[in-house]
């Protein structure tokens, strides 16, 4: 058992995503191993305490306060090696539950919408009249006892009832209610239900897919490890006082992140500005490179710098400018010769070189030699020239690529078909308003797409890539209608005032966003190594410290105990 070693290398694995949780769980683990304080040659034996506890229940049974019940059998299979002066006991050989009544009287109802998992108390309950009990309102239940919930387990909707309420409380019948006599201190039965090992021998036990459960005769022969009465009040300080720092440890690293995340917002928003000058920009930009390692220490912080990358490049800030590049001007001009070549709505046929965006709506200054002009004037739609699809058809989705050049798929596709790579713009969704994900694409080769999808045409792939870079760095919500069921009509779309390059930018814009966004991905994979580095120093720390050669199942991924002699406790 070495501790000590995890606790001195702790810096080193503070970072590994959940390494508070887990460490919580370490010292649960330890806890209940009884590795975590000292033993007391002088403390009564658990062997004694459990005697003590058929007594009470012996005694109970005989005023009529409990039903007798057949003892359970001898307990063989033990998860691991406990301290000499422990004992191996099934869990209602040390707690009993105080049975069930019908509600005749106002009460306070415990359901799981009364517990506060992360405290494991009780600490909500509502007050309810007899005539408005759930049917499952029937245990009865006191302060001091345990409730755990059986129903979906793996919540750990853990609680000890600390309260006095007033009415009495009942509790669902999704719990067990666990009493230990004031024998068994109920924090102590809280942190067994909560340890591993406890978690890996109710998902043995426990029935059901999508609703897993666990039933009474088979929660009460679970095993339990049994300290001395006076070690079970060292164990629990302990305990608090080391969850106490684990408070704090969660408390000094989520400041950190906080800060890190403002430092991240703060330095791309400087970037982006747009009415910054150049030699401010390049200040800006300075400041960014030399922070670049403080700004993205974790993965998901990639995503802020690839948006940064998206909002530098549409706005002419991520290449130099050419003044021999042919004006865009003549861009306008063959776009409006294609639509009317090409086009199959009167609007695109009738269409004329598209005009400037009015100055009032332009949302920023761009370089001297780009123009604002609105998405419908510059694009084709194709939504006219869907072909329907064959039922066999339907088994191969849309191959499409976003602006990170990675592949992926349409969802919900109805039957549209075509063959030739398009810009595709998801039209409903919360994700227009959100942005969870990038909503603009460009598919290739032969594919079909449903109809919440805008699918419009141009100049040739290079020049919807642009688009597509566009659309993934723009605010869409002022183009978004409704709020339940967010979408954004062709009329809006159209709307949109795009920042259009000469073409030969757009192929330079569009080649280092790629270069960048490349970058990007080896940024996150060498995070993810590095988390997967803290990751299994971590585990191997954690093993080592809990000793996991005595036991059957892995601490972070419990398969349930492992089968020993049967010796005593």
């Amino acid at each position: 058992m070495n501790a000590d070693r995890l606790f001195a290398l702790y810096d080193r694995v503070a970072d590994a995503p959940d390494a508070v949780d887990r460490l919580r769980r370490f010292v649960l683990d330890l806890a209940v191993r009884g590795s975590l304080v000292e033993q007391d040659p002088a403390d009564e034996p658990a062997s004694e305490l459990l005697r003590r506890i058929a007594s009470e229940k012996t005694r109970l049974v005989k005023a009529g306060k409990r039903r007798r019940r057949k003892p359970p059998s001898r307990l063989d299979e033990r998860p691991f090696s406990l301290p000499w002066n422990w004992h191996w006991a099934r869990i209602r050989e040390v707690v009993s539950d105080r049975g069930q009544r019908v509600p005749d009287r106002p009460f306070t109802y415990i359901d799981v919408s009364a517990i506060d998992k992360k405290a494991g108390l009780v600490a909500d309950p509502k007050v309810l009249e007899p005539g408005n009990a759930p049917s499952r309102a029937r245990k009865i239940a006191r302060p001091g006892d345990v409730v755990y919930s059986c129903v979906r387990p793996y919540l750990l909707n853990v609680a000890i009832i600390e309260d006095d309420f007033d009415p009495p409380p009942i509790a669902s019948t999704a719990f067990e209610v666990l009493n230990g006599h004031g024998l068994v201190l109920p924090r102590y039965t809280w942190m067994v239900l909560r340890s591993s090992f406890m978690i890996a021998c109710v998902e043995q036990s426990q029935r059901g897919q999508a609703y897993p459960a666990i039933n009474s005769t088979d929660f009460a022969v679970l095993p339990f490890p049994l300290p001395p009465s006076a070690e079970q009040h060292r164990v629990v300080a302990k305990v608090d006082e080391l969850m106490a720092l684990c408070d704090r440890l969660e408390e000094t690293r989520t400041a950190r992140e906080e800060a890190r995340d403002r430092l991240t917002t703060g330095s791309y928003a400087l970037l982006s500005d747009t009415e910054t000058d150049a030699s401010t920009f390049r200040a800006h930009a300075r400041f960014v490179v030399d922070a670049l390692p403080a700004l993205t220490a974790r993965a998901d912080q990639v995503k802020h710098l690839r948006q940064t990358i998206l909002n530098l490049a549409v706005r002419g800030k991520l290449v130099e400018q050419d003044p021999s590049d042919e004006p865009v001007s003549e861009l306008l001009k063959r776009i409006a010769e294609d639509k009317k070549a090409r086009g199959a709505s009167a609007r695109d046929r009738q269409q004329g070189p598209g005009q400037p965006v009015e100055s009032a709506e332009q949302p920023y200054r761009l370089p001297q030699s780009w123009v604002w002009v609105s998405l419908g004037d510059i694009t084709i739609s194709r939504d006219r020239e869907r072909v329907p699809v064959s039922r066999a058809e339907r088994k191969n989705r849309a191959k499409v690529y976003d602006y990170y050049g990675a592949s992926g798929v349409i969802d919900k596709i109805d039957g549209y078909l075509f063959d030739k790579p398009l810009l595709l713009i998801g039209e409903d969704g919360a994700n227009l308003i959100n942005r969870s994900k990038p909503i603009a694409f460009i598919a290739r080769g032969k594919y079909w797409v449903n109809n919440h999808a805008h699918v419009l045409d141009g100049l040739g792939e290079d020049y919807l890539r642009y688009l597509a870079l566009f659309i993934n760095a723009t605010d869409l919500r002022p183009f978004v209608t409704g709020t339940a069921q967010p979408k954004m009509n062709q009329k809006k779309m159209n709307s949109i005032p795009v920042a259009l390059p000469p073409l030969p930018d757009q192929l330079r814009i569009v080649a280092k966003v790629d270069q960048l966004m490349a970058l990007c991905d080896r940024l996150e994979a060498g995070l993810a190594r590095v988390d997967g580095t803290r990751n299994g120093l971590l585990e191997s720390l954690l093993h080592e410290s809990l000793g996991s050669h005595e036991a059957g199942f892995p601490i972070n991924s419990p398969r349930g105990p492992g089968r020993m002699s049967s010796q005593d406790g």
